[in-house]
């Protein structure tokens, strides 16, 4: 145990490095032997859902900071050492592992001492240390000061409730593939495997311990696709009620990894086409499709360059899943909080109105567009919708869901159909264009 252990924790700190330089956990994980994965994304999740209060830390144990490598190390220790309860292993243990980990890298090995000793006094004070860092916002609720700020301008009233979910891992949510089984059936199905489940939302089902998607019955077959309950929602808020002469024409304009575009299929009999920037992408919706059994007209495009894919035939529906800050689905990806800067906001902004202005001519007169961001920051949802009503008197706003906040209480706004409240935040906007 002790010697996975150390080699463990080197392979955190490597991967806490990476997003520090600007790389997605994602990717640093995918570049680890699949057998080790598991265990060193346990580990660096912890890790990151603790990193404001390890930082905090360290400088109190190192005022001036270590080479990258001896600094991702000592963090990692403090992020996973700081507190016993739910701590993954004993903090001696940690430590002592963590300084062998020292001795053994190459780019540590130079600082090993420094990271004994400065560990060494944690363990004799820790008390006292933690004691000294709770009144910095960063290492209470450890998130950028300047995503604290932007949180607290946004949302006086709930700010702590989202910081606070943010930190707690997400469930396992499934949805359903309600043209091949049912919600009850498919809850049998997986509690004869001994995976108990409960159901949420129209499709939705929530695992009651997360396991590896390709261990759960029925994925080959496609069954069941991995999406969160406020994904979930785009499909039948675009799409219900909604009627023309003829099979729909709808649009999915960033389509990647194809979740949304499978689950409109899904409800619906429809030409549909699904775009993505990235061809890499595109190719993870055909696969995602292939295994749903489904098919649509997918190319690699920018969805604002309408010249360069669009045929001049107008779509009856359009989801616009606008690259975003990814703010609201922390919980999910703990690194994207420090990933992320505070200019990131207004360069995304200004990417989802020109999807929006581009993609509206496409779409016929009494046809709807859902605008939609996984971002609980109000410049990338209701402030983003209104300019575009401002600017565009053709553009309807259909009753919506609005912004959906992440929260671990049952007394803020909830997904009506989701008593459980295990969403993700999300903000959506219907907007139809009036008929001339």
């Amino acid at each position: 145990m002790q010697t996975d252990l150390w080699r463990q924790l080197q392979s955190v700190a490597t991967l806490l490095q990476a997003v520090r330089g600007g790389s997605s956990a994602t990717a640093a994980l995918g570049k680890l032997a699949p057998e080790s994965r598991p265990g060193v994304q346990a580990l660096s999740f912890t890790v990151l859902r603790f990193l404001g209060r390890a930082q905090a830390l360290r400088q109190l144990l190192a005022s001036k900071t270590p080479p990258p490598a001896a600094d991702a190390l000592l963090c990692t220790a403090l992020a996973l050492a700081w507190q016993d309860q739910g701590a993954p292993y004993e903090a001696f243990t940690l430590v002592n592992q963590t300084v062998e980990a020292a001795k053994r890298g190459a780019s540590t090995q130079a600082q090993a001492g420094f990271i004994n000793a400065c560990l060494r006094r944690f363990l004799r004070e820790r008390e006292a240390l933690v004691a000294s860092t709770q009144t910095q916002a960063q290492a209470l609720w450890n998130h950028p000061l300047w995503w604290i700020d932007r949180l607290r301008k946004d949302w006086p009233d709930c700010w702590q409730d989202i910081l606070a979910a943010n930190n707690v891992a997400a469930p396992m949510t499934l949805r359903v593939n309600l043209r091949k089984t049912s919600v009850a059936s498919f809850l049998q199905t997986l509690a004869t495997a001994g995976m108990p489940a409960w159901a949420a939302g129209q499709a939705g089902v929530i695992l009651r311990q997360a396991q590896p998607v390709q261990a759960l019955p029925g994925f080959a077959e496609g069954l069941f696709s991995v999406q969160d309950l406020a994904g979930q929602m785009a499909a039948s808020s675009l799409l219900s009620g909604l009627s023309g002469s003829g099979r729909l024409r709808v649009l999915d304009a960033c389509a990647a990894p194809g979740g949304k575009t499978a689950h409109l299929l899904e409800i619906a009999d429809c030409e549909l086409t699904a775009l993505d920037i990235d061809p890499l992408r595109c190719e993870s919706i055909h696969q995602n499709l292939q295994r749903l059994s489904l098919q649509a007209r997918v190319l690699a495009a920018d969805a604002g360059a309408v010249h360069s894919w669009w045929d001049g035939q107008a779509f009856d529906a359009i989801l616009l899943d606008a690259p975003c800050t990814a703010s609201g689905i922390v919980r999910r990806h703990p690194d994207v909080r420090w990933l992320r800067r505070p200019s990131d906001i207004a360069q995304l902004s200004a990417i989802q109105a020109r999807l929006l202005k581009a993609l509206w001519p496409t779409l016929k007169p009494g046809g709807r567009l859902l605008y939609s961001t996984c971002s609980v920051f109000r410049a990338e949802g209701e402030d983003q919708v209104q300019t575009f009503l401002a600017n565009n008197t053709a553009a309807a706003l259909l009753p919506s869901a609005g912004h959906l906040l992440p929260s671990l209480h049952s007394d803020q706004t909830a997904v009506p159909d989701n008593q459980h409240r295990e969403h993700d935040g999300f903000y959506y906007a219907l907007l139809q264009k009036r008929l001339a």
